[in-house]
């Protein structure tokens, strides 16, 4: 069973990258922030390490790829109300991140989602109930 994660991702302007999550009321464990990286805090054991390019491409040795050209992953976050979810993303909007697709609503499930600074896509979610059965 996983304990923690930590989910890498590279970004061009960390400074620009921790104002951004600090506006969107997120912080950061300075343990593990420095001028190379930071440690966003997004639950009790989940963080993302957002690291400048040129660090992160030490611990891949692979070329950084245009997040806003190439979707690589999407991070999903819940949370626990449908304003909650659209609170989110008018934030990051207002911010400087982006919300190119439309919010989708499952009956079940929320979701509404923003791409941030680097072109990350973050997926933010409210379950009301649980997903019907197959």
């Amino acid at each position: 069973m996983v304990e923690q994660i930590f989910v890498n991702l590279p970004v061009a302007d960390l400074k620009a990258t921790i104002a951004f999550w600090r506006t969107l009321g997120f912080d950061f464990n300075p343990q593990f922030t420095d001028d190379k990286a930071a440690c966003l805090m997004l639950g009790d054991r989940i963080f993302a390490m957002l690291l400048v390019e040129s660090f992160f491409t030490g611990f891949t040795g692979r070329a950084v790829p245009d997040a806003a050209a190439f979707a690589g992953s999407i991070t999903a976050l819940q949370l626990p109300s449908r304003e909650k979810v659209d609170s989110l993303v008018a934030a990051a909007v207002a911010a400087g991140g982006t919300a190119p697709r439309p919010a989708k609503d499952y009956g079940f499930m929320y979701q509404h989602g923003f791409d941030d600074l680097d072109g990350h896509i973050w997926e933010a979610f409210h379950m009301a109930a649980p997903p019907p059965a197959a």
